[in-house]
């Protein structure tokens, strides 16, 4: 054999070789998130599941920390021009997202590169709204919705003298039953709340039908004006500052962290995400499930804005790693894994379709309180208080709002104070974020 021949077969070999394994290259996408705990084993196991499922595209999952945490990773990989294929955003952070022209790709476009038809009507109204563009373009794919309800510990109840199976359901009832639960020595505080923006400012606004601001809170403009100062929202804050001198409310954090102050048994009531149910489930306590609690007066309760977190895709990227993300969404609507996701973590199914197979399958009947949340959030038509909020920099004013609420709680100002100041610098945020 000749020396010529040898190397022209040598070639060929090689030329061979890179043809198969870029045949069968893998086409990687990192998925940045912020779930923790149980629901960061859901993902760890959808991740697994899609990659088995296909042989051309991995799932990379990458937690990034909190939400606002995971925010921040991502606008800061943008602007180094090395984004993750998919980026987790909790709600909050929409805005900041809707707002950044040409950063990413509509949902509904990834879809359809990927030879899915999108259709608006097979997702749960509210979640596909609150995530679309007025014109109807879901921009972001709903992955964790949730909504806020009350838990509480059923053997507190009991040692307190409180019925078991009969949640306060308006917020004086919630306070008179926290002060019995510390009173009584049941436990050492008697209500925590987690998220005392989304929970207790967005979603008191909603589910009262009272305005947060103008502009259909930001939905209809982004010259917004802040309107959480109003009667309704001092009453509600100076009840939690008193409850909080002597320790009948504990404050636990800014975000989810309050959710330990009620898994370890310390305080007997809380007010969460439907998200944080998974971890709820793994203490074994024995918890029960009652609606968002609500002040008396007339078409109340309404509804409740969606919270969690969607999933946003970043412009730029190739094709071919649009036709694996496209897919991957495919495969998170399935109504199979929709169905398995809601039941295991607490989230609302995204799909109605997962909702009805739900219900068909008996499982709220078995699970009491576990439709509660989308109930209280499909239960009537928004109006123009319920729709949601949307802010161009809705996590710094979040950030503002919860300075003065740690202020109050502190015992240096009163909720009037704290609600006055909240509101003046949270307008001035706005305004300079909009530039004018």
């Amino acid at each position: 054999m000749s020396i010529r021949f040898m190397a022209a077969s040598a070639a060929t070999i090689t030329l061979s070789l890179s043809f198969a394994s870029s045949a069968f290259a893998v086409t990687e996408l990192q998925w940045w998130h912020a779930m923790a705990g149980a629901n960061n084993e859901v993902v760890n196991q959808l991740s697994k599941e899609f990659n088995e499922s296909q042989k051309d595209y991995k799932i990379v999952p990458v937690f990034k920390g909190t939400y606002p945490e995971a925010l921040n990773a991502g606008i800061a990989a943008f602007r180094a021009k090395q984004p993750p294929a998919i980026l987790q955003v909790f709600d909050a952070g929409s805005g900041v997202m809707m707002g950044a022209e040409g950063a990413i790709m509509p949902a509904a476009q990834v879809l359809e590169k990927g030879g899915f038809k999108f259709d608006k009507s097979e997702y749960l109204p509210g979640i596909a709204a609150y995530y679309s563009k007025p014109d109807g373009t879901m921009l972001s794919f709903p992955y964790n919705s949730s909504s806020p309800i009350l838990y509480y510990n059923k053997d507190t109840f009991k040692k307190a003298g409180l019925d078991p199976e009969s949640p306060p359901k308006t917020w004086p009832e919630v306070f008179e039953a926290a002060k019995k639960i510390k009173s009584s020595g049941a436990s050492a505080c008697g209500l925590t709340s987690t998220w005392l923006t989304w929970i207790q400012t967005e979603n008191l606004a909603a589910w009262n039908n009272v305005s947060y601001g103008s502009n259909e809170n930001g939905l209809a403009g982004t010259d917004v004006k802040l309107a959480f100062n109003s009667p309704l929202f001092v009453q509600h804050f100076q009840a939690i500052a008193d409850l909080a001198k002597d320790g009948t409310f504990r404050y636990g954090g800014r975000t989810s962290e309050a959710k330990q102050l009620f898994t370890s048994g310390e305080c007997g009531i809380m007010t969460e995400s439907s998200g944080g149910l998974g971890d709820i489930i793994k203490t074994g306590m024995n918890y029960g499930i009652g609606q968002l609690p609500y002040y008396e007066g007339e078409g109340r309760p309404q509804n409740t804005i969606p919270g969690g977190a969607s999933l946003w895709v970043f412009a730029g990227k190739s094709d071919e790693e649009y036709k694996g993300i496209a897919q991957f969404f495919h495969f998170l609507s399935q109504t199979k894994i929709q169905a398995r996701l809601h039941q295991v973590s607490g989230y609302m199914p995204v799909t109605m379709a997962a909702y009805e197979d739900t219900k068909k399958s008996g499982f709220y009947e078995k699970n009491p309180g576990r439709e509660t949340p989308i109930l209280q959030m499909m239960g009537k038509a928004p109006t123009e208080n319920s729709k949601g909020v949307r802010l161009v920099n809705l996590p710094q004013v979040r950030d503002i709002m919860n300075e003065e609420f740690e202020a109050m709680l502190a015992g240096k100002q009163d909720a009037k104070a704290a609600l006055d100041k909240a509101v003046e610098r949270g307008n001035a945020a706005i305004q300079q974020a909009i530039g004018q």
